[in-house]
């Protein structure tokens, strides 16, 4: 027998070493979070784990175990001819299950027989979670920050997305989180992932980044959408050089037709959603927006937004959290080209010292 068991805090640095990461838990505590590229082979299913819970409730363990074991045995059964028949002797999985380890423990003694080299975590997701979160403060105090600020529609993705076509470093939030932090920042047909989840994408983006060089990252509030930055993070954010990204109005207001084409498609839409800001400009103002919309004045609501709410709202905040942004260097792009970008992200990188 070659079954390993390892501390959660060794899989940390070891999570490439193995050919798959076999999350063994439910369906639906997969989707609420699970390690890095771990696929789902649920030994229970959601609906098996409602039968053997019910079971125990009223009737007994030994009897939920029984069920259990037998729903198990089946499922097993179902991932090996499935997914590993073809495989080569040499395959390493790894594999995790809640906290306890029955689950995992499971496949992994039919595994381990069958012959392949097969490694648990001990603790299961749990104890990895811990893990991460107690990892994360400690990879973001190595980290040599640029932090890109400017306006809304200023440009400050398409940035992050050119400097990394440039071949640097970047820690983009706002993709990890599947929103672009505003208002208007939910993508449609995306759901944000759960706080665990984006927590570990965090994590997971981390732990590839070289401390030695410096990494860009724009200038987020503490949430993006409905999920919160770690504060290891955000404090390292808010007191790390800042870099001012400038770009005209009128570019501006042609970036967010751009980037934001799906409501410029969907009007009602993009009137529901300016709804949420009825507390904060009134009913008039936004009430004239919608009508704006409606009449097909999509570019006049685009600059009142910029002039009327985000403007001022960013005018008030980047000085007061983010304290070395009066030290900020300033860039600008030519307009809001990929071109442009592209462009500006070189100059910056052949300024990295």
């Amino acid at each position: 027998m070659s079954l390993q068991i390892i501390r959660a805090q060794n899989a940390l640095d070891r999570l490439d070493a193995f050919s798959v990461i076999i999350d063994a838990r439910s369906e639906d505590e997969y989707a609420l979070d699970h390690l890095p590229g771990a696929v789902n082979w649920p030994t229970l299913s959601n609906e098996e784990r409602r039968i053997v819970g019910t079971t125990y409730k009223q009737i007994s363990s030994f009897e939920a175990r029984k069920r259990g074991a037998a729903m198990a045995a089946h499922n097993i059964a179902r991932h090996i001819e499935r997914e590993v028949i073809q495989l080569p002797t040499d395959w390493q999985p790894l594999l995790y299950c809640w906290r306890g380890g029955k689950r995992s423990g499971a496949l992994a003694l039919i595994l381990d027989q069958i012959g392949f080299k097969v490694t648990l975590i001990e603790g299961g997701y749990k104890a990895f979670r811990a893990a991460y979160v107690s990892d994360t403060p400690q990879r973001v105090g190595q980290l040599s920050l640029r932090v890109v600020c400017g306006p809304t529609g200023s440009g400050k993705t398409r940035l992050l997305q050119a400097l990394e076509r440039a071949g640097a470093q970047v820690l983009d939030l706002e993709a990890l989180a599947c929103h672009r932090s505003s208002v208007l920042g939910q993508i449609p047909g995306q759901e944000q992932p759960t706080q665990k989840a984006f927590e570990t994408r965090v994590w997971n983006a981390l732990r590839r980044i070289d401390p030695s060089r410096p990494v860009y990252v724009e200038s987020e509030s503490k949430k993006v959408g409905n999920v919160a930055v770690p504060e290891s993070l955000m404090a390292t954010m808010r007191a790390s050089p800042c870099i001012s990204l400038c770009l005209p109005e009128e570019e501006r207001v042609a970036l967010l037709m751009e980037d934001y084409a799906f409501f410029v498609q969907n009007i009602n839409m993009l009137c529901e959603r300016l709804g949420v800001l009825i507390s904060l400009r009134g009913k008039a103002i936004v009430g004239e927006w919608q009508r704006k919309l409606q009449a097909g004045e999509v570019q006049e609501v685009v600059r009142d937004l910029l002039r009327q709410h985000y403007d001022p709202g960013y005018g008030q905040s980047i000085g007061r959290n983010f304290s070395l942004h009066h030290a900020a260097i300033t860039i600008a792009a030519d307009d809001h080209s990929t071109e442009a970008f592209d462009r500006l992200a070189l100059k910056l990188r052949a300024e990295e010292t």
